[in-house]
């Protein structure tokens, strides 16, 4: 006599927060569609609404980092990546802040991408871990920003 088999449920392949991620990018995409001037607009409202739904410690980091930022290279323009703080030039994001309370990681970063200008030899970081705010932290911070802005 055969058993008959009861059908498993598929594992989970994605936590929450990978899922979460998958969705923010389809609506980016969708939202890539519109005119430049509201696409702006809309991807300066969805950086802020990401910003907003930081815990505290992060959204600290994240707004200090955006002061910088804009100071530096104020013709950047802010998107989201992802769901998350982001930074574009020509239509293409450049970096983003990969916040740690998202992640359950112990600190943010800064995650460039292939468009980021940031070449150097054969092999170069395109992650940056930013635990705290100093001042030498800034100094970096501005440096690579700048040199991955081109």
């Amino acid at each position: 006599m055969t058993e008959a088999k009861t059908p498993t449920k598929p594992a989970n392949v994605w936590s929450d927060e990978e899922r979460a991620a998958m969705q923010a990018s389809a609506r980016e995409r969708r939202g890539s569609r519109r005119n430049p001037a509201d696409e702006r607009a809309e991807g300066e409202s969805a950086f802020r609404e990401s910003m907003a739904r930081m815990p505290d410690k992060d959204r600290v980091v994240a707004e200090r980092i955006d002061a910088i930022v804009m100071a530096a290279v104020p013709e950047l323009a802010r998107k989201t990546y992802y769901g998350m703080p982001a930074y574009a030039q020509d239509g293409n994001v450049i970096f983003w802040i990969k916040n740690a309370g998202k992640f359950k990681m112990r600190y943010d970063t800064l995650e460039f991408s292939d468009k980021a200008h940031l070449d150097d030899g054969a092999v170069w970081p395109v992650s940056f871990a930013v635990k705290e705010m100093t001042a030498a932290a800034e100094s970096r911070i501005v440096s690579i920003v700048k040199q991955a802005a081109g």
